[in-house]
This record gives structure tokens, sequence and C-alpha cells, in this order.
């Protein structure tokens, strides 16, 4: 993504908006700081393509993460989890 300021913007605005049309968006600064993006209109975007190239939003990935053969954490045996579930409750 390409930045200009706002006086190149004033100045040179038909060389800026060739940059938009050619390239992606043109942020536009004003003493160093963004301010505006010039960007061409997409008809044909739909939202989310909208969304993903300003950087709001990520694609699920393709390949999700396998799950794992066994969840992580300790095991525990029927008699540790009546001794955790009394010592919860008080009755210890």
């Amino acid at each position: 993504m390409r930045t200009v300021t706002k006086r190149e913007l004033n100045q040179n605005t038909a060389a800026v908006l060739g940059q938009v049309a050619d390239s992606e968006d043109v942020v536009v600064t004003e003493r160093g700081k963004p301010r505006w993006r010039v960007s061409t209109i997409r008809d044909q975007d739909s939202g989310l393509v909208r969304l993903e190239r300003e950087g709001r939003y990520v694609p699920p990935a393709t390949t999700p993460t396998p799950w794992p053969n066994r969840p992580g954490g300790p095991a525990y045996i029927d008699s540790q989890v009546d001794a955790l579930l009394d010592e919860m409750r008080g009755d210890v």
C-alpha cells in the first residue's frame, strides 16, 4: 500500500489517482499520520473480500488443525475425582 502526503495529493491529483488505479489503495497522510484511504470502487467485490483487502478479516484456514488423538491434561481415576470433589465441597 503506497503512502502520499496531503500536499502531494493536492498538487499531483491525477498522478496519485493513476497510482490508485494501477495498484491497490493509497493512504494519504497529514503531518505524518495516516488520515485517509483512496481506493477504486470494486462493485464485484463481496463484503468479505472488501474486509479482507482492508485487513479487517482473515479467512479460515483451508486445512484445519486436526483434533488430538487424546485430549491433554491429567487422567484421573474415580477415587481421585471423588477426593477432589470432596475437597472442593469442604467435606474433608
